[in-house]
């Protein structure tokens, strides 16, 4: 069986359509919506093709009305398209997004998996970096073969202790230096991560379209077009990103 695990398509829709692989099984890691232009049609699409989805920071934000806890260069960024993706979903897609469960335990190939969005002791949010010593208590606390989290947009498959700790990165914002679409693939028993170009102006011409400020449009389209989150493009180095 072939799975293919998405995480944080934050409303691009662009980014989804163009998945080039197809599959058995489609997981998703949480945060459908907001940043991106198109978030009623990302929550459409999985609501009608994924097997498991869990939520995250900010599916919880939409369907409760709660803050995402984003970090100060990513707060205003989320608040107005917060106001947008609010606008445009209906009732019933916010049902959709409160009634995901926080974690999953599936068994595939005979490996045990956890799906959450960020840590299995804080699924909606905490960031941890792949090579934070947090992770060999996370991963005891999963209890399983393989961990499968989202929420840093930053790929990552490694191995921690007796766990696979597997991060597909971000489908719709990637951080991973590059603007291309980032997934995993699980088939047999192995994992891939791998990336894909989409068309990316084609999102920048959407966001332009949306009713926040121009300013707010740039900041997304430049972590759209560079791949890289705010501390990086201005002190030119990685600076923990928390809470995107």
């Amino acid at each position: 069986m072939k799975v293919v695990i998405l995480s944080d398509i934050h409303g691009n829709f662009d980014a989804l359509s163009a998945l080039p692989e197809d599959y058995d099984q489609l997981w998703v890691l949480g945060d459908l919506v907001n940043y991106g232009p198109q978030p009623a049609e990302v929550v459409d699409f999985i609501r009608s093709h994924a097997t498991h989805v869990v939520r995250g920071n900010h599916d919880h934000c939409i369907g409760f009305g709660e803050d995402p806890r984003c970090s100060p260069p990513f707060r205003e960024m989320a608040e107005a398209t917060r106001k947008y993706t609010d606008s445009i979903l209906s009732d019933d897609d916010k049902r959709y997004l409160r009634s995901l469960p926080l974690q999953v335990d599936v068994r595939v190939n005979d490996a045990r998996c956890k799906l959450c969005h960020a840590v299995p002791s804080d699924p909606l949010f905490a960031y941890c970096l792949p090579d934070s010593e947090r992770w060999v208590e996370e991963c005891r606390i999963a209890g399983a073969d393989v961990l499968l989290t989202g929420h840093t947009h930053i790929p990552c498959d490694i191995h921690v202790e007796n766990t696979l700790l597997v991060n597909p990165g971000s489908l719709g914002q990637p951080k991973s230096g590059a603007p291309r679409a980032c997934y995993a693939v699980f088939e047999g028993r192995n994992f891939s991560l791998r990336s894909f170009a989409y068309p990316a102006d084609k999102t920048a011409e959407k966001i332009r379209a949306m009713p926040i400020p121009a300013a707010i449009q740039e900041d997304l389209i430049t972590v759209l077009r560079t791949g890289t989150a705010p501390e990086e493009r201005n002190k030119g180095e990685y600076v923990e990103n928390r809470g995107a």
